[in-house]
């Protein structure tokens, strides 16, 4: 199992206690059932600042934990989510009890993000991560037209398609799995090379790539097929180059239930029909 994304030990020094985590953050998003929540478990547990806490609980869904996860980067606080929103794929279920008693089970995973390299038309590079994926998408009636390589040797000189994402293991079950890319198990060391309604070659269905490879994409025609790249939730328009890389040395830090692991998530998301 690589470091890109993997649960720590399960042994006893590796399980923290309750009071380890004793100053608790709760984030929720604005939807009402997350608002409230956020009121009800405050009154049981008490509150303190996010950038006072040993842990924060977000409430929400996965978009809202996308959110979090992104504000904590690096801060080396752990984020605990628990689903008050619709899919919650990243969530915990929700349950007001045995709070402390939950969080002091669960199991860490430790995430790296991808590091996103985007050249617009004007020269200027934007930087930005990504816990879910990278993606390029057109941005006019044209396809767009890309050019892909690994690690300096191109593998695709014209890829002729409404886009093309690069998706990590966390990430492959949310626009990647939509596109009919791989399930990634967490801890798998690859990265899902997906595209998104491909015209040409037509029968390409994308390639799994080493999580340690550097993909950079082309865009062809920029001036005619204008095309946007997105780091999850930061868009940068009109680009002509972009690259993305496992940025290792950066980390988030997520607690998961351990009767309901992401690995088990991802084993049921390949066999519900």
């Amino acid at each position: 199992m690589n470091e890109a994304a993997r649960p720590a030990p399960s042994s006893a020094a590796d399980a923290p206690e309750a009071a380890a985590y004793g100053r608790i953050a709760f984030v929720a998003s604005d939807a009402p059932d997350a608002v409230r929540a956020r009121g009800e478990l405050t009154a049981l547990y008490g509150h303190v600042a996010p950038e006072d806490a040993d842990i924060v609980v977000a409430l929400g869904g996965d978009g809202f934990m996308l959110q979090t996860l992104h504000r904590f980067r690096d801060t080396g606080i752990p984020i605990y989510g628990m689903n008050r929103g619709s899919v919650g794929f990243l969530m915990n279920g929700f349950k007001l009890e045995d709070l402390p008693a939950r969080i002091a089970a669960a199991q860490r995973v430790v995430i790296h993000p991808l590091l996103m390299e985007a050249i617009d038309v004007n020269g200027r590079t934007h930087r930005a991560p990504a816990i879910n994926e990278v993606s390029l998408i057109r941005q006019s009636y044209q396809a767009s037209k890309l050019r892909i390589s690994i690690d300096g040797t191109v593998r695709m000189e014209e890829l002729v398609c409404d886009g093309v994402l690069v998706a990590t293991p966390a990430g492959s079950t949310a626009y990647n799995l939509s596109a009919q890319g791989p399930i990634l198990p967490i801890g798998t060391p690859l990265l899902a090379l997906t595209p998104i309604s491909a015209f040409r070659p037509r029968r390409w269905r994308g390639a799994l790539v080493p999580d340690r490879a550097r993909i950079d994409i082309a865009v062809l025609e920029a001036d005619k097929r204008p095309v946007n790249a997105t780091a999850d939730h930061y868009q940068v328009l009109n680009v002509v180059a972009v690259r993305a890389k496992l940025d290792v040395a950066s980390t988030l830090t997520m607690l998961v239930d351990r009767d309901h692991s992401i690995e088990e998530r991802i084993l049921r998301e390949q066999f519900e029909v």
